[in-house]
């Protein structure tokens, strides 16, 4: 193999160690630039083949996009601001809510902590747990849904 295919095998295990989408090589007064695409989505096929001819073939599968998770149902308590979430008042004790409980309007169901300060985070309403969003040590932001509310 000629110096300039190692060079490129090299330049391509750089892309592809690094994540790069595209680089170029040059050497006297050459410049070969390498680009990664991503192939369009590919349909199976069959294809006729006259005597003689020769066919390539491979294995295709049918590409599907992966479905989007449904959105919890009900209504979602946010996060009033940055800061990371507390399923409960501290890791000894239970959270304050879980998923099939009853809470009342102004029940607290988690906390908000943003320097230093524990913010109570209480329903609006009366109902039931549908979904609890957020994860305990979970980073949230203004309007990101913490429980879903039924």
């Amino acid at each position: 193999m000629s110096d300039t295919h190692e060079q490129l095998d090299q330049l391509g295990d750089l892309m592809a160690e690094y994540g790069l989408k595209e680089a170029t090589w040059k050497k006297d007064g050459l410049s070969i630039t390498l680009r990664k695409t991503i192939p369009a989505p590919m349909v199976a096929s069959s294809v006729a083949v006259a005597p003689g001819d020769v066919a390539l073939a491979a294995d295709v599968e049918e590409y599907e996009a992966p479905a989007e998770p449904a959105a919890p149902k009900g209504t979602p308590i946010t996060s009033p601001m940055t800061g990371i979430f507390y399923s409960a008042a501290s890791p000894s004790t239970p959270p304050f809510v879980k998923v099939g409980d009853s809470v009342t309007a102004g029940q607290v169901v988690g906390l908000i902590e943003a320097m230093k300060v524990y913010s109570d985070i209480v329903s609006p309403l009366s109902g039931t747990v549908l979904a609890v969003a957020a994860s305990n040590g979970q980073i949230v932001q203004p309007g990101e849904p913490l429980v879903f509310i039924g």
